[in-house]
């Protein structure tokens, strides 16, 4: 529930109360002498699904958006006739909605000023490049904790289906920067580390899972970018914190965006790409789940000649988020479809070398390794370990396997075979 402060010009009290006691609201009014222009000030409690209709309709009558107004939480209201409302619109609107007001006061206390913005976005980056260096999810989590990109996010959104096109803009910089950020600070710090070897020496960086997973996204990254927008949104517009939410924002963006400015240091092209679309995807779907999410529920402008302007625009928009999130999903699509591929690859590889193994003989495993590229990988090496009996001598079944292996694989590779002593227990 909310307590609501309105400042009434002279000539608009009597339209005012009107509003109020047409909507069966108990309210307060306090004589104001400070100002001339100022006939009253007019306090009354209200539950928070009839806030926004309530304002919309004391705008009607003159009380426009230039009159000074304060709504504030209120813990407790005791009164039969307040109960009474609350029951009313509880039957029409949504007790998790918040006011469109309360919605674009929100949305800009969570775009911060950009000094700090800067500092903590150069913080989160380098505090990922360390994880991802480190192959260390916990860091990695840490990161995103202190990462502040959801509030550009969030207030791009409110700005576009509201028509506030400075809350828009600003929006839209913060984030394009804090992307630039990131990247850069990840960059400059991946380099220093490398120079100065405070990690043993690494030829290939996609070795480390943590950065491996970011090279190769597949559709399932689409799933949780989408699901943070979509998170963040409903946060915010239920007037519930959006700390958690925030956190999952970061895990789209930030690990990503860290393992851009690795691959940059370690002038791997390959894993820059990857992480750059993986970036972009999830920046363009997080955006794309956030509109979606104030258009369904209704958000928009006061002024009706403002509604047709931001509904253009929120339709421009969502359209444009969409071919670029379905041209970039188009390396999505390869990935994952690779990701099937070399699935269906290393299992037909050990079903056919497990046909080449004679009793007593056992295959104890199969390695696949392959070629290092970022998407279309293929078998390259096969290392086979064979379990033998005791007091057996290892059966010669490199020829065989290295066959069996070409033939499934469908090209050249080339196999290992090592033999374990293994004893079974009666």
């Amino acid at each position: 529930m909310r307590l609501v402060q309105l400042t009434v010009p002279t000539g608009k009290l009597e339209a005012a109360l009107d509003v109020l006691d047409g909507e069966g609201i108990d309210y307060v009014v306090t004589d104001e002498t400070s100002n001339r222009d100022i006939a009253a000030v007019v306090s009354f409690p209200i539950p928070t699904e009839a806030l926004e209709p309530v304002l919309a309709a004391l705008r009607e009558v003159g009380l426009d958006e230039d009159t000074y107004t304060v709504v504030v939480d209120a813990s407790t209201v005791i009164s039969r006739q307040f109960d009474e409302l609350q029951e009313k619109y509880a039957e029409e609107e949504s007790e998790d909605r918040i006011a469109r007001e309360e919605l674009t006061a929100k949305a800009n206390e969570l775009a911060p000023a950009f000094p700090i913005y800067a500092v903590m976005t150069v913080i989160s980056a380098v505090v990922a490049t360390a994880g991802l260096l480190l192959n260390s999810a916990a860091v990695i989590v840490g990161s995103m904790v202190i990462a502040p990109l959801i509030g550009p996010a969030l207030s791009a959104n409110v700005g576009t289906v509201v028509d506030d096109q400075e809350m828009f803009r600003r929006g839209v910089k913060l984030q394009a920067l804090g992307l630039l950020l990131s990247i850069a600070s990840a960059a400059v710090f991946a380099f220093f580390v490398r120079m100065a070897n405070v990690i043993p020496p690494i030829t290939d960086i996609t070795t480390i899972d943590q950065i491996g997973e970011r090279v190769a996204p597949d559709f399932l990254s689409l799933a949780v970018a989408l699901g943070a927008g979509a998170a963040g949104i409903l946060s915010l517009t239920s007037g519930v914190s959006t700390a958690l939410v925030g956190v999952m924002i970061a895990v789209a963006l930030i690990p990503p965006a860290a393992a851009v400015g690795i691959g940059i240091a370690w002038g791997a092209p390959l894993v820059s790409l990857g992480s750059g679309v993986l970036l972009l995807v999830n920046v363009l779907s997080i955006n794309l789940a956030a509109l979606l999410g104030l258009w369904y529920q209704g958000y928009q402008p006061v002024n009706w000649f403002q509604k047709g302007e931001a509904r253009s625009a929120t339709l421009k928009r969502i359209g444009v988020l969409v071919v670029a999130i379905l041209v970039l999903s188009a390396f999505l699509g390869g990935v994952t479809l690779d990701s099937y591929q070399r699935a269906t690859s290393d299992r037909e590889i050990r079903q056919s070398i497990d046909e080449e193994v004679p009793s007593p003989a056992d295959l104890i495993s199969v390695e696949v390794q392959q070629t290092n590229t970022v998407i279309f990988q293929e078998p390259r090496h096969v290392t086979v370990t064979v379990g033998i009996p005791p007091g057996t001598d290892p059966p010669s079944l490199a020829s065989e396997i290295d066959a069996a292996a070409d033939a499934a694989a469908g090209r050249d590779v080339s196999v290992s075979v090592q033999y374990v002593v293994v004893e079974h227990a009666i």
